[in-house]
């Protein structure tokens, strides 16, 4: 496979897939990638079932696709093996893949990614994107199935593996994976508490939007019933004002005019009577 000649080695994409190419040029009994041959950027693993789980006669193949500017980016991946655990054919949704790139951390490579599949795969389903909830036993069936199972490209995934009881290739499991894994599960288990959480909040939604109806109902309902009854302060705010006749305000103004004339003729007699003395 030269594929130095094909892509630009300057770039960092580039030279951290080489890298790891030649990391995982061996294969492990649990766990196997490489490139296609004619792209760098489209990976096809196998990975073994995790011991003392539904999955642990299983062997799984899937495809890994790595975005252009990978490892700032996380790759898709994708499994074709029937398993019971994640739909074929259909990208999964990890805090690994490319559904959470939040999450995603550049030191974490493929190796750490097939890794946290085989830990994550025997956690529950929970309606996340691509998961599925298959019993027990369907899923030891289709692990025994599995080791039959044949890739286009890459052939029978039995011969994948390293068969091999003494297995110097496999490399301890670095702090960095080990936090990555329970990450990993983390995130399913979040996931999981969200979906609970969305659907506590769609039935609160909709007895709200029961008891807001039922309160909305009630007000055009007593809208209509004011509507049809007299408007008592509407009619009494209508209703003209009385105007006393007009020689009622003609007295009035004559009464007032002959105390006032009377009051100045008694003041001038006092005022007379003192001053004449």
């Amino acid at each position: 496979m030269d594929l130095e000649s094909k892509y630009n080695t300057k770039s960092p994409a580039v030279k951290r897939l080489m890298r790891e190419a030649l990391e995982l040029r061996s294969a492990t009994d649990e766990y196997c990638a490489r490139p296609l041959d004619d792209n760098l950027f489209e990976w096809h693993f196998t990975v073994r079932g995790a011991p003392h789980t539904d999955f642990q006669a299983g062997i799984y193949h899937g495809r890994i696709l790595l975005p252009p500017d990978y490892p700032m980016k996380p790759p898709n991946i994708i499994l074709l093996t029937p398993n019971g655990r994640f739909e074929t054919n259909k990208k999964i949704c990890l805090s690994i893949s490319g559904h959470h790139p939040e999450t995603w951390q550049p030191s974490w490579s493929i190796r750490t990614a097939m890794l946290a599949l085989i830990a994550f795969m025997p956690t529950p389903g929970n309606g996340t994107i691509g998961s599925l909830d298959y019993t027990a036993d369907e899923r030891k069936q289709l692990a025994r199935k599995s080791q039959s199972w044949k890739c286009d490209i890459c052939g029978k995934m039995s011969d994948q593996l390293d068969k091999s009881i003494d297995n110097s290739n496999n490399s301890a499991i670095t702090p960095d994976e080990s936090n990555l894994i329970n990450n990993v599960i983390f995130k399913g288990e979040e996931t999981s508490d969200n979906n609970r959480k969305e659907a506590v909040t769609e039935n609160s939604s909709q007895v709200t939007e029961s008891l807001t109806q039922t309160s909305c109902a009630a007000q055009e309902a007593a809208s209509s019933n004011n509507a049809a009854q007299p408007q008592p302060v509407a009619a009494a705010a209508n209703t003209p004002v009385p105007v006393p006749p007009l020689s009622n305000l003609i007295s009035d103004s004559t009464s007032n005019l002959l105390i006032t004339i009377l009051v100045a003729v008694i003041a001038f007699l006092i005022y007379r009577r003192i001053f004449l003395l």
